[in-house]
């Protein structure tokens, strides 16, 4: 969206081409190295054979598990020592070609590329019989391989990634190795090099285990299924439903922000995506508005890490809490409505207040969207989305869904008239579509190593024990302060478990991407909950909705920052900003592990709880967004900010008392508001 220079601001006209090069400028996970001519077109088609492949065995049968993964991660590492230089200042390397940089690149990273592929498809190749013979008793090209494959896949993690992972992956092996000398409850036999390399190359507990598979399985389907709906046009209808829903009213482009993010997240799992992309229009509308550069961006990067929860693709974690759970896909999905409902209404009913109080102006009837024109010129491209969705509902497996959505795509492409995408333009579709499969790809396997320590040494339960004891040390403490009426000590245990948890699970958001966070996490934390008594699922969604919480938690916010460049703004307040608009996200996974009634599917639900637990939410959340934008009907006093924040608190506690104070707290609130309200005209 942009603004011509009387100020009115144009209809939305999303520009796919544009949007692509923001997010390679601020996606550091898609930013390629400069290639020479030849080289671009050799990565291109490696690209493209990867989507083919993908895209042919969702349709007409996956190969066994382990070949199906060699495959995928033989592509991925191999490309990634194509398209990510040793350093940063191989981005600014000319791409000339010489006797040791055959086609610009250089021979040690071609070495790299070949020894990452030869390792990988050992394994896939060896006979079923042979292997299972061989596992527990590696022959020593087992364990050379083995070895090296180890080595290059943390290599390509950091050049793709960053460090954080690899370091994490590193200490867990360290671990492994070094058990006897570790302190108290940590200490193990520990295990030779040769076993550590057995278990996390000859078995599917480690590299090839389950983070891999899921990648290679479901993830980069539905991938490449967001890219080609973008392409042919639902990205746009999506903003064009936005803009005639929200743009209307107070600080427009901000609510169409929101919605639009919303609407894109059905379709893209990405938090950086979805801010380049609808942060293209919606950033400089808003500061054409009246709002702040920092707050325009935090809004766009608040928005749009939503994406990640909300169905029904949800990044990876939707998929991946299918193998964790061994649950329906429906399941899943239906679990998520609700939570994602509240991120989205926190930072709607702060934008909202935020428009009062700066008294910003909506859209004009001239500056909307016709959405009748809208649906007319694209409504072919929703096809896709309800076929893949109806798939998914039916029961049949969310590849074999992507397939089909992916298929209707290329087929509106190419038969939509108002819309058509050329043959070059499907393939810049599968191109593209591979490029985010790099990075999530090593992650996952590096994350493989992480899992099959945690199995080796079953170091996971002994950092359970040492959580719950330090929550029940914690508790113990807070009794003797507190009335035992109010708290019971297996409350507040649980209570000191998920705050260290969360704390956890931002912290190393910060550093690693949210799908390889989750899976770490739901391997060590969520069985530490399940200790407590938390049901499987709302502890997987507590951990995950922590997780995406990083990217927009400074220090490392990769979606603020990435808004802030585009809105000009300061990175590190952006994050701060974008961090406060999303405290909705901070409080509503402690409303469903106290009351699991609002993930609608879980065992003990019942209507009175949920109903009890979803209107306090939404009051203990409009609470704090007043107390935070200080604004409600006119602005608030000191103490009335204080009021809101005690009975935001009490509100989100799903008990029926604590609701009841909480209500009483904000009578006096709202008087004074009413009162200040009526007698606003005469001032």
């Amino acid at each position: 969206m942009a603004a011509d220079d009387e100020g009115k601001i144009a209809p939305l006209e999303l520009d796919e081409a544009k949007a692509r090069e923001l997010e390679e400028k601020f996606d550091s996970e898609i930013r390629f190295r400069p290639l020479s001519p030849m080289a671009a077109r050799l990565v291109g088609v490696l690209l493209v054979t990867l989507s083919i492949f993908h895209y042919y065995t969702a349709g007409f049968g996956l190969l066994s598990e382990v070949v199906h993964r060699g495959i995928h991660l033989s592509f991925v590492l191999g490309l990634i020592f194509l398209v990510f230089p040793f350093t940063r200042r191989g981005y600014d390397q000319p791409a000339q070609s010489s006797l040791v940089r055959p086609l610009g690149i250089s021979l040690i990273d071609w070495a790299l590329a070949v020894g990452a592929v030869v390792a990988v498809l050992h394994v896939p190749f060896i006979p079923l019989d042979d292997l299972a013979f061989r596992v527990g008793n590696p022959t020593t090209t087992d364990v050379v391989l083995g070895g090296i494959l180890v080595l290059v896949l943390l290599e390509a993690t950091r050049r793709s990634v960053g460090w954080p992972l690899p370091i994490i992956a590193l200490l867990f092996m360290a671990y492994s190795i070094w058990g006897p000398s570790m302190p108290g409850i940590l200490v193990h036999p520990g295990a030779t090099f040769s076993q550590l390399i057995n278990h996390l190359y000859l078995t599917t507990q480690g590299i090839y285990g389950i983070a891999l598979g899921v990648v290679a399985t479901y993830v980069f389907h539905f991938v490449l299924f967001g890219v080609f709906a973008t392409r042919i046009g639902l990205g746009q209808l999506f903003l064009d439903c936005a803009a005639w829903v929200a743009g209307r009213y107070a600080g427009g482009p901000a609510k169409v922000s929101i919605f639009g993010s919303a609407l894109f997240g059905m379709i893209s799992g990405s938090s950086v995506a979805n801010t380049v992309t609808v942060g293209s229009l919606t950033i400089p509308a808003m500061i054409r508005l009246g709002y702040k550069r920092t707050f325009a961006a935090a809004v766009e990067s608040a928005s749009s890490t939503g994406g990640q929860i909300t169905p029904p693709i949800m990044g990876a974690a939707a998929f991946l809490m299918i193998e964790f759970l061994n649950l329906p896909y429906t399941t899943i999905i239906l679990a998520a409505i609700v939570p994602a409902f509240m991120h989205f209404f926190g930072v709607l009913i702060q934008v909202h207040f935020e428009a009062k109080r700066n008294g910003l102006r909506g859209m004009t009837r001239e500056e909307l969207p016709d959405l009748k024109e809208a649906f007319k010129r694209d409504w072919p491209t929703v096809i896709p989305l309800v076929v893949l969705i109806g798939v998914l509902l039916s029961g049949y497996t969310p590849y074999l869904a992507a397939f089909w959505g992916i298929t209707l795509c290329v087929a509106v492409g190419l038969l939509n008239p108002r819309r058509r995408m050329s043959f070059t333009e499907v393939f810049e579709g599968l191109r593209d579509g591979a490029k985010y499969a790099l990075a999530v790809g090593a992650a996952a396997a590096t994350v493989g190593i992480i899992v099959g320590v945690v199995t080796l040494t079953g170091v996971g339960f002994k950092i359970s024990y040492i959580v719950t004891s330090t929550a029940a040390q914690m508790a113990t403490f807070v009794g003797t302060l507190v009335p035992a009426a109010w708290f019971g000590p297996q409350t507040l245990t649980l209570l000191f478990t998920l705050i260290m948890t969360g704390v956890v699970c931002i912290l190393m958001g910060c550093g690693i991407p949210t799908t390889a966070n989750y899976i770490i996490m739901a391997t060590i934390a969520a069985p530490t909950l399940g200790l407590l008594g938390v049901e499987p699922i709302v502890a997987h969604f507590f951990v995950f909705y922590y997780g995406v919480l990083a990217d927009i938690t400074p220090p490392v916010a990769l979606a603020a920052y990435a808004a802030a460049g585009m809105a000009g703004a300061d990175p590190f307040k952006t994050g701060n900003t974008a961090f406060r608009l999303g405290l909705g996200k901070v409080l509503v996974p402690f409303v469903f592990v106290f009351s699991p009634s609002l993930l609608l599917v879980t065992a003990n639900f019942t209507w009175s709880n949920f109903l009890i637990a979803f209107i306090g939410c939404v009051l203990g959340i409009t609470c704090l967004a007043s107390a935070l934008s200080g604004w409600l009907l006119v602005r608030t006093a000191a103490w009335e900010r204080l009021l809101l924040v005690i009975a935001a608190v009490l509100l989100v506690v799903p008990e029926l008392m604590s609701s009841l104070i909480g209500l009483a707290l904000i009578v006096p609130v709202l008087l004074h508001q009413f009162a200040g309200h009526r007698m606003q005209p005469a001032l």
